[in-house]
């Protein structure tokens, strides 16, 4: 069988590779490293490198393999475990996190971003269920590298099991707390976090460190601790595989994964595709992309896979509404072509903002009206509107939208339509 490692799991350049075609590699083996901004990458599994190309490392695995690992050397610092273990964002944004380590926050705080902002995946909060304390040690690895005094674990009130499982788990420390956020999207993003705990906002071109503190994702606070603890390299993913698969649309959850497993594998471990589908959405229904059943892989940054019922057909004229939180224009596209739409018009939330090149939400979850967008898309000729908004924006949007008897779809609908979950339109906040 062969396995895939893609050279580009991180934010910065892909890695350049340090093996040849031919050679024989073991699981946790380094096989290729950062140029510039990156972080390590190495193979989850024994065999032997059978082609290298711009983009990946494809290995052929043995027949057989082992939970063993080849361990990463012995380091004097927590940072220098880090990096040796390639561990970055594993909520998606994969930013190498040795170098978010880097940070000196005097009096400042960590920020355990344990929100699972996205629908359907929810295999952060079934490990805070389980194993609050292997999250617990990383925010502690977290603090003593950065000297940060205090730490918050934000995650939405919803999740009643993982909150007892985590006060439970921090019974007798006094420096790490627990912030119960609203349950809207996308609180998941950090600004939002931010605001809703000091009551700031950053502007879109700052970072977390503006508000002397640093952000860091639920699995990837346990991929500290396993780099620190057990020596183990960035290895393996958790993940959740959901929608119309044949053991039902309910959430499947898949811990440590090797990197490289093709997403079909997952799948068929679910019983397999029931039926006609659309499409399988790599990521959570807000921000995820199409992917190929045929070729998308687990990666160091992958949340999920969800499988999707057929995008309903409009043949008509449609506006597409671009915002920050949710699809860019690209993916409104993508969907629009899958429903045999004709684009008119395209128009963005009032509070995108540009920043080197990508789409910045001024203060996201807390959105201004939509009116104007929704009048140029009906002047344009759109007859139906495609949103990809949050869940304050699209309620914004359904102020107006059906007052000028303009039908709206929202980018998420065929995903949610499949797992019987609430469509995103007016929304409680």
């Amino acid at each position: 069988m062969k396995r895939v490692m893609l050279l580009k799991q991180h934010v910065g350049a892909p890695c350049v590779p340090i093996v040849h075609e031919g050679d024989a590699v073991k699981r946790g083996q380094c096989i290729a490293e950062p140029s510039g901004l990156g972080a390590k990458l190495h193979t989850s599994v024994t065999g032997k490198v059978a082609k290298i190309t711009e983009t990946e490392i494809i290995i052929d695995a043995d027949a057989v393999q082992s939970e063993e690992y080849v361990k990463i050397k012995e380091c004097e610092s927590i940072v220098d475990s880090v990096f040796e273990a390639g561990v970055v964002g594993a909520g998606g944004a994969g930013f190498p996190t040795h170098i978010k380590l880097k940070t000196e926050l005097v009096d400042g705080y960590i920020i355990a971003n344990c929100v699972e902002c996205e629908p359907v995946l929810s295999h952060n909060i079934k490990l805070l269920e389980e194993n609050p304390l292997i999250v617990i040690n990383g925010i502690k690895y977290a603090m003593e590298a950065t000297k940060a005094k205090s730490a918050c674990i934000a995650i939405k009130v919803k999740n009643k099991k993982a909150i007892e499982s985590i006060k439970k788990a921090l019974d007798g420390i006094d420096n790490i707390e627990v912030k119960e956020l609203r349950d809207m999207y996308p609180m998941g993003e950090e600004r939002a976090i931010i605001h809703e705990i000091f009551g700031d906002w950053l502007t879109p071109n700052q970072l977390p460190l503006e508000a002397n503190c640093v952000v860091l994702n639920t699995e990837t606070l346990a991929n500290i601790t396993r780099a620190v603890e057990d020596r183990k390299p960035v290895i393996d993913k958790d993940i959740t595989i959901g929608g119309k698969v044949k053991n039902g649309t309910g959430s499947n959850i898949f811990f440590q994964m090797p990197i490289g497993t093709p997403i079909s594998e997952l799948i068929e471990k679910c019983g397999g595709i029931d039926g006609e589908y659309g499409e399988i959405v790599m990521g959570g229904p807000y921000t995820g992309k199409a992917g190929d059943i045929n070729i998308s892989t687990v990666t160091k940054i992958s949340g999920g896979a969800i499988v999707t019922i057929p995008l309903p057909e409009y043949d008509g004229p449609l506006g597409l509404l671009v915002c920050a939180c949710g699809a860019d224009e690209e993916r409104l596209r993508d969907i629009a072509a899958k429903m045999k739409s004709k684009v008119v018009g395209v128009t963005a939330c009032k509070n995108v903002e540009v920043i080197r090149g990508a789409n910045k939400c001024e203060t996201p979850g807390d959105c201004p009206g939509q009116a104007q967008g929704i009048l140029q898309l009906k002047k344009d000729g759109a007859k139906r509107i495609l949103i990809s908004n949050c869940s304050d924006c699209s309620n914004t949007v359904m102020c107006c939208a059906p007052n000028l008897g303009i039908p709206v779809y929202h980018h998420t609908d065929h995903v949610f339509r499949t797992v019987d979950h609430e469509l995103t339109r007016r929304l409680p906040m």
